[in-house]
């Protein structure tokens, strides 16, 4: 995995550089699909009843707010990227946490979601998701900034996926265990992206401290 201390060495990487026109844009075409997604599933998510809808629609919102903080760090010393990264692995974690305990609470009361709702809401998010995971592609071995990004965007298209396989499993058995079990999925999906994200900021972190201290001490 590489991870780049400035913009030429992200260049050279093929990475492009994090305050490069091209990834502006790509990460303000993600925060509005993902903004706009957010929108569709909780709505979707609350009229169906489905655990595994919501906890999709509250990962699309968490990332929504992950990549307007890549936007204000973009081209920042490679410091404040780790920092921004390393809040976003938290909010990710957080929000895996809610998705647990918002799967037990689903599953304990019984609840019955409509299939037919999941999966066309599924399907619309997988397209939307997909291509947003296609372009960011080339990003994923940059920094813990621009990885992070790249892991939100897989991690939604995985999540569509999964909520698709949840419709088909409530509409072949007619229970609700099917979405519970992909929420729960989905959740430990998120844990384990924020402790990747988390990981490698707080050791970019440490090379940039002890870079500063090198240069002091000079």
């Amino acid at each position: 995995m590489a991870c780049c201390d400035d913009n030429s060495a992200c260049s050279s990487a093929g990475y492009g550089a994090p305050d490069s026109p091209r990834w502006r844009r790509a990460l303000c075409i993600a925060l509005i699909v993902n903004a706009s997604c957010f929108i569709a599933e909780i709505v979707a998510g609350f009229a169906a009843g489905s655990a595994a809808l919501q906890a999709d629609a509250l990962d699309f919102f968490g990332d929504a707010a992950n990549y307007a903080i890549s936007l204000s760090v973009a081209g920042m010393a490679l410091a404040w990227r780790a920092r921004a990264a390393a809040t976003k692995g938290s909010t990710l974690i957080i929000f895996a946490l809610w998705v647990v305990g918002n799967t037990v609470w689903q599953a304990l009361h019984g609840t019955l979601p409509q299939a037919e709702v999941m999966g066309v809401v599924g399907v619309a998010a997988l397209i939307a998701n997909g291509g947003v995971a296609l372009m960011l592609y080339r990003y994923r071995g940059g920094d813990a900034n621009m990885r992070s990004v790249w892991i939100c965007s897989r991690n939604d298209a995985i999540g569509n996926l999964a909520v698709l396989l949840a419709a088909l499993g409530v509409f072949g058995t007619g229970a609700g265990w099917p979405d519970a079990i992909v929420a729960g999925i989905m959740g430990g999906l998120g844990l384990w992206g924020g402790l990747q994200i988390v990981t490698q900021a707080r050791a970019e972190l440490q090379s940039s401290d002890a870079a500063a201290l090198g240069i002091a001490a000079e």
